[in-house]
């Protein structure tokens, strides 16, 4: 009897530390897909920009930036966000509402080394249009998991969040019996018992 009870001690919190590394390996997961997407989509924008005329010629030494540059940048700081994402899902209460507050202000933060830059206005408008199309891939997906992520949904449909934000795994509650009722107790009196008719006639006798 004893035996079973340490085994369901030790297997509660063995459960909740599987279920939170697998939580935080499905963020990292989702990060990576968004950072290939991201990288995939400045290039064609890059790409798509210098077709149409843009050069990419930074005023600094008179070098053109290559295609594969922007690719680069991107996967960095990609990478830079799904490790902030993965932080706060481990130690903040509300991962997904700081994250999105993060990533914006350093997205800002970013668009000013290109109007800093002295380039032309079309390689401007460019690298800054670059930098939020990598910025609209990676934040709505981080923050999407990061939500999916906070709340973990237990079998029976029941919700366990820590205080410090992280779901945790509560027992699975027995089915509740119902109480019965108790049945009520009928208490019966039972008839006086008239006097009989010969004790009465007795009685009568006597007192004569």
């Amino acid at each position: 009897m004893n035996s079973m009870k340490d085994s369901g001690v030790v297997a509660g919190p063995a459960s909740d530390q599987a279920s939170h590394t697998h939580r935080l390996r499905g963020l990292a997961v989702t990060g990576f897909i968004a950072t290939l997407a991201a990288m995939v989509a400045t290039t064609l924008a890059a790409a798509l920009a210098r077709a149409i005329g843009v050069d990419f010629e930074v005023p600094d030494g008179g070098e053109t930036i290559p295609l594969s540059g922007f690719a680069v940048v991107t996967g960095f700081f990609s990478v830079v966000g799904i490790v902030i994402a993965v932080a706060l899902l481990r130690w903040s209460a509300r991962p997904a509402e700081r994250f999105v507050w993060t990533a914006v202000s350093l997205t800002a933060i970013s668009l000013v080394p290109p109007l800093l830059s002295g380039a032309n206005t079309a390689t401007t408008t460019a690298l800054v249009g670059l930098h939020l199309v990598a910025a609209t891939v990676m934040i709505p997906t981080l923050a999407r998991s990061l939500r999916t992520r906070t709340e973990l949904t237990i079998p029976n449909g029941t919700v366990g969040t820590s205080s410090r934000g992280r779901a945790t795994k509560t027992a699975r509650a027995a089915p509740s019996k119902r109480a019965r009722r108790p049945s009520p107790v009928v208490v019966t009196s039972s008839p006086r018992k008239r006097p009989s008719s010969r004790r009465t006639r007795y009685v009568s006798h006597g007192s004569r």
